[in-house]
């Protein structure tokens, strides 16, 4: 007896499987859970992936992710941004995160990703050149590096900064610290560094 799920379950579960966050387990269950929901909701997923394929690209400008036909994208057209403040994060969940806030009035430039010479990423990789490029005109007066807090994401905005250096622009870094309802306790120690090394006067 074949202990192995029939071919076409068994291509989703290997599929689900290659999506970041899902193990084999997890993928299993999905794919079991798609295979007793309605027929209905299966077509209705696997048409808004069809759909996020084809109705979706690049901005030309920022590289955020755009519909089809609208290019530039609604952020890079929006007439009450200030097109001085440039924030470069390295992926398009991170405008969605700075958006949410509802702070941030500047423009955006998406890397895609982060210089990672293990993983063999490298500046060539990421969309610097077009960044260096952006900044020709002139309209940037403040380059906010928003990188991750990470090894690659410090490594990027570093190279970021060498590269940028004697241009006549701003070059500032995402504050770090502690969460706010965070207790000290509780912080680990380069979370506490950073705090201490980055505070304001109130």
């Amino acid at each position: 007896m074949s202990t192995r799920a029939p071919e076409p379950v068994e291509r989703l579960i290997e599929a689900l499987a290659r999506l970041p966050g899902i193990g084999p387990k997890t993928a299993s269950r999905l794919a079991y859970f798609l295979l007793r929901s309605p027929e209905q909701e299966s077509i209705e997923l696997s048409d808004a992936v069809r759909r996020m394929r084809t109705e979706t690209r690049l901005c030309s400008l920022c590289f955020n992710i755009t519909t089809t036909g609208v290019d530039p994208c609604l952020l890079c057209t929006q007439a009450d941004r200030d097109g001085s403040l440039l924030c470069v994060v390295e992926e398009p969940l991170d405008v969605l995160a700075l958006e949410r806030t509802g702070v941030y009035r500047g423009r955006y430039h998406v890397l895609h990703g982060a210089l990672s010479p293990v993983e063999g990423v490298g500046p060539e990789d990421l969309r610097i050149k077009q960044l260096l490029l952006r900044l020709e005109s002139g309209e940037v007066s403040e380059l906010i590096l928003a990188t991750n807090p990470t090894l690659e994401g410090e490594a990027t905005a570093m190279y970021l900064k060498n590269q940028l250096e004697g241009r006549g622009l701003a070059i500032t870094r995402l504050a770090r610290g502690l969460p706010s309802g965070g207790d000290l306790e509780y912080a680990d120690l380069t979370t506490l560094s950073q705090a201490l090394s980055g505070r304001s006067e109130m």
